[in-house]
């Protein structure tokens, strides 16, 4: 077995590899190398006949050309799957200008309709929608809230932090839509009367917890805002939205650190038969918490707490969709299931508002 022949086979595979145009074409070629019946698998079945020296030589030999011969193999298989990728992509290319098929309905994801629905109830009580980012530095999502150095929403088992930034500080995925509260007081001369739905993420993820989801927020802040004021608007919201007149409604002492006092809202329920039915009966849903604001937090925003006073409340989108509309398992949001959002989801154009109803 010379040497110049395993040079020369080699060439002659190498070259049918590189020149196979397609899978087909490829697994001839692997069948004529390295098959049952290939030429390397023969020449593998000759080591027998050769001397010890000889063997051992040769059987290095074929070893080398063998592997060689199946990477190649391999290569140029991911390059025929890159360029067969490539060819669909470019001949299943989608005209998103294209109207939608008449046969084809899209559906709005429950998330936005329930944003839709919480900003017309809200709107309809005089509050207006405010924004701001996803990414916040430490004061506004943290210090400016009086939450302090060592509270455990700050360590990184429950919070997002990034690399550091050019001043040494690490900026964080927002935990809370609260920050856009803070940015709205320094920014903007009470009154104020906003809500703030937006994205937050913390490090949980479970059947009733997502690494991202949405809260909604409210924040009124006057001169002459109380405890009474917080509970009327609450009331009046969740019977709107759930649509039940007379919901049993009840708060509860609780802390925050920027609400001063701070309480926990229920609502009435029943579980009987193992099913959670929300209105009257003998069981409560804790749905959402609020309070008065914390004068150091009116300090931090630079507005006189001798002069201002104010509530704010906060609870969660998907919490509040799952209970309205049944949705069981929180992680089936994200899921992008069109299975999903066929049964759970909205026709367009059919915006809520109190008139038309929710």
């Amino acid at each position: 077995m010379l040497k110049d022949d395993l040079g020369r086979l080699q060439s002659d595979l190498m070259a049918a590899i590189s020149g196979a145009g397609d899978m087909a074409a490829l697994e001839v070629v692997r069948v004529r190398a390295l098959g049952k019946k290939g030429e390397v698998t023969g020449l593998m079945k000759t080591l027998g006949n050769l001397g010890p020296d000889e063997r051992k030589t040769a059987g290095q030999a074929l070893n080398t050309l063998k592997d060689a011969l199946a990477a190649a193999i391999e290569a140029r298989k991911a390059s025929l799957a890159e360029a067969d990728l490539e060819a669909r992509l470019a001949t299943e290319r989608v005209d998103v200008s294209l109207p939608a098929r008449p046969d084809e309905i899209g559906r709005i994801h429950p998330i936005s309709q329930t944003i839709e629905e919480m900003v017309a109830i809200f709107g309809e009580m005089g509050f207006t929608v405010a924004e701001g980012p996803d990414i916040e530095d430490d004061f506004h999502n943290f210090t400016a809230l009086n939450i302090p150095p060592d509270h455990p929403a700050r360590q990184e088992h429950d919070t997002f932090y990034l690399p550091e930034d050019a001043a040494g500080s690490r900026p964080v995925l927002r935990t809370h839509t609260s920050p856009v509260q803070i940015r709205t007081m320094q920014a903007v001369k009470p009154p104020i009367r906003i809500i703030v739905p937006g994205r937050t993420f913390r490090a949980d993820s479970d059947a009733t917890h997502s690494p991202m989801f949405h809260q909604v927020e409210g924040l009124v802040i006057d001169k002459t805002t109380h405890m009474g004021h917080l509970k009327g608007t609450l009331i009046e919201f969740c019977r709107a939205y759930f649509d039940i007149d007379d919901l049993p409604v009840r708060f509860r002492t609780s802390y925050f650190p920027f609400t001063e006092p701070s309480a926990e809202l229920d609502i009435g329920c029943s579980r009987a038969g193992g099913k959670l039915t929300i209105g009257a009966g003998g069981d409560w849903l804790e749905i959402l918490g609020c309070g008065m604001v914390h004068p150091r937090v009116l300090e931090n925003c630079g507005i006189d707490p001798d002069v201002y006073q104010g509530f704010a409340f906060g609870m969660g989108i998907e919490r509040a969709a799952m209970l309205k509309y049944g949705i069981p398992d929180l992680r089936t949001f994200y899921d992008s299931d069109l299975r999903w959002l066929r049964h759970y989801g909205f026709l367009p154009f059919e915006l809520p508002n109190l008139v038309r109803g929710l």
